[in-house]
């Protein structure tokens, strides 16, 4: 039997003022954005904002539904605009936020699994990795330079190869 590790690292920043000035920015837009998800059964507001290689900036917000669980991701949302307007191009990072109507947002969110493993797809379609911002509305904020990082073990495209 052989035991193996996983782990990653990454940073802890106490605000907003000691991110770059691009990442700053993109934080910023994505809070502003929480106004805008729809979100009137969990009342838990999600966006998140992408700066492209381009330097485009396209946004995304949770949008539920009364059939549940058919709602979606703020990630999803913004990766399924990406992928429509900007197909197959580069995302050098995305920021992620909340806003619950009634209670504090200090700590940054870590998208869910659907999440996860569509963000992991993606860096692989693309080849470059995402460095992801998650924060809350104030307090620190998480910085990681993958994806990847978040799903160890992904299930991806060569696992298909197997059955195909």
């Amino acid at each position: 039997m052989k035991e193996k590790n996983y782990r990653f690292a990454y940073t802890v920043i106490e605000n907003i003022q000691e991110l770059d000035t691009m990442d700053a920015v993109l934080l910023q837009e994505a809070r502003e954005l929480t106004k805008a998800a729809y979100a009137p059964y969990s009342k838990f507001h999600v966006a998140s904002a992408a700066r492209l290689a381009s330097g485009a900036i396209v946004k995304g917000t949770n949008q539920e539904n009364a059939s549940f669980p058919v709602g979606v991701c703020a990630e999803r949302v913004l990766l399924g605009t990406i992928g429509t307007l900007y197909p197959n191009e580069v995302i050098d990072a995305i920021a992620i936020t909340y806003q619950p109507e009634n209670g504090s947002s200090d700590e940054p969110i870590s998208p869910c699994g659907m999440c996860r493993q569509a963000l992991a797809e993606y860096e692989s379609r693309v080849n470059h990795p995402i460095k992801l911002i998650l924060a809350g509305m104030k307090g620190n904020i998480y910085i990681i330079n993958t994806a990847k990082d978040l799903l160890p073990l992904a299930f991806g495209g060569d696992d298909l190869k197997q059955i195909i």
